[in-house]
């Protein structure tokens, strides 16, 4: 997942489709960019819910966030000349906000939603790691990580956090 050239402030701010596929600029930051794209979702997260936004809306919202991510990501990533650049963290923002869509909005909930998510984004058990390896372009680059999301939801629910 390494990029060459890495991008710099300049690309991000080329096209409103970079700027949303590098997380707002989170996904320039580094080690571990995806990590500092997951932590961006949760101020996102937490303005939408001061909005009056519930978490089955927040829920709901992640689909059409979903779709534009295809596309973002598909287009940066072809710019970047890396499909799935790690620095392209639209992914883990959509993903975690659908986690923190269904975990109360407590700082003890929010950090274990943080770490279940990462883990499976990172350790990528079947089919995760199945569907980064085999579904491409900007679609896959969304489904490995709604589908982690998906996993700590499940793992959050079974430890009765939620």
């Amino acid at each position: 997942m390494t990029t060459l050239p890495k991008p710099d402030r300049r690309f991000l701010l080329t096209s409103p489709a970079h700027f949303l596929a590098l997380g707002f600029g989170s996904g320039l930051i580094t080690p571990a960019p995806g990590t500092w794209g997951t932590l961006a979702a949760l101020p996102l997260a937490w303005l939408l819910l001061q909005l009056g936004i519930s978490g089955a809306v927040l829920a709901w919202l992640t689909l059409p966030l979903f779709l534009l991510g295809v596309w973002v990501c598909d287009r940066t990533g072809r710019a970047l000349g890396v499909a799935d650049s790690g620095h392209i963290v639209w992914d883990e923002i959509v993903a975690m906000l659908l986690v923190l869509a269904f975990v109360p909005a407590t700082p003890l909930a929010w950090l274990a939603a943080f770490v279940a998510f990462r883990v499976f984004d990172i350790v990528k058990p079947w089919p995760i790691r199945w569907l980064d390896r085999h579904v491409h372009g900007g679609f896959g680059v969304m489904l490995d990580d709604i589908v982690a999301g998906i996993f700590a939801t499940v793992v959050l629910k079974f430890i009765d956090l939620i």
